[in-house]
């Protein structure tokens, strides 16, 4: 079993799944304001801080996705970041592309920009205590969307990265997400991510990178937040795994879900579902920012010094998901 191999699976090993707290310094400072927070480098720490050292992390988190600020911060205790996370018995991992900007020929697209200097980048991630990496390409969904240059820009951009993230010896993260906004259908949602995942999968192999030490982070099928066809829970899970056990090789070791403007118990419950509905050889877990974070930041925002009642919040989410990756949770065990 090849090193990055063994490392993504045991990134997503007995239900755990990744923490997503990579959010930029702009992105943060919204989700501070919206809890009439001021966002200083102190606060951002703070809360993160307080996530990172909850006993949550132990059973349930085993990857945490960290910003290029909080990589390089101390904890109150002058315990580098990387460290702690480590300590608390999860990987450490870091964001590094430089976003998603306007994409030449398509003014409507984005492409994830980041590839200039990222072979340097790395190295010094790795020298901080990364273990792995994280890339996100996003899609827009129309009628006319995402276009064939979108996929293939994105694509190439995601094959080109994971091939530098191995050469560092860290496990690439692949982050197609084929965006929610919009009035789509489940139906046309589950076909242009299909066609967007494969795309990806014959740049990663053209690039010559090693599926088996990757993690995929895609959405699930859902249709557009202004879509009058909404389906339900189950049909979400169906095509969700009829979709990636046409769209993803074998050999790929760990599926992490993005929640996706997904509601913390929607994503939760969906999660379960794919789970219990899972016939393929996939671990099936989640990779989730807000859907993990968002409950335990309003108990924070009322009193930033209450770490106990933040971690208690947080560490029910993590848990409640934990049982979800494994098909094992119901709403009877929410608060």
């Amino acid at each position: 079993m090849s090193e990055l191999n063994n490392l993504a699976l045991k990134i997503l090993e007995k239900g755990k799944g990744i923490l997503a707290a990579d959010e930029s310094n702009g992105t943060m400072t919204k989700r501070l304001e919206s809890v009439k927070v001021s966002s200083t480098p102190e606060n951002r720490l703070l809360f993160r801080e307080t996530l990172f050292s909850a006993t949550s992390m132990t059973e349930c988190i085993g990857g945490v996705i960290l910003y290029d600020e909080t990589i390089k911060q101390e904890t109150l205790k002058k315990n580098k970041i990387p460290e702690l996370i480590l300590k608390m018995g999860s990987f450490p991992g870091i964001k590094v592309d430089t976003g998603a900007k306007i994409l030449a020929g398509s003014p409507e697209e984005k492409i994830t920009e980041g590839l200039d200097g990222l072979r340097e980048r790395l190295k010094e991630y790795f020298k901080l205590g990364a273990k792995f990496t994280k890339w996100r390409g996003v899609y827009n969904i129309s009628k006319s969307y995402p276009s064939k240059l979108s996929m293939q820009s994105n694509a190439h951009a995601l094959a080109r990265y994971s091939a530098l993230v191995q050469e560092c010896n860290m496990v690439p993260i692949v982050e197609p997400e084929v965006l929610m906004d919009g009035d789509h259908s489940a139906n046309e949602c589950y076909k242009k991510t299909s066609e967007v995942i494969k795309k990806c999968f014959e740049e990663l192999i053209l690039n010559k990178v090693d599926l088996k030490g990757i993690i995929l982070k895609p959405n699930m099928i859902l249709a557009g937040n202004k879509s009058k066809d909404k389906i339900s829970n189950e049909e979400v899970a169906k095509l969700t795994l009829q979709c990636l056990k046409n769209s993803v090789p074998s050999e790929v070791p760990g599926i992490a879900f993005l929640s996706g403007g997904q509601s913390e118990i929607e994503a939760t419950e969906n999660l379960n579902l794919i789970n219990k509905y899972n016939n393929t050889n996939f671990i099936m877990s989640f990779s989730y920012g807000r859907a993990l974070q968002q409950s335990a930041l309003k108990i924070w925002s009322k009193d930033t010094g209450n770490i106990e009642g933040t971690q208690k919040v947080f560490n029910h989410r993590a848990k409640m998901n934990t049982l979800a990756a494994q098909g094992r949770w119901s709403r009877d065990l929410e608060i």
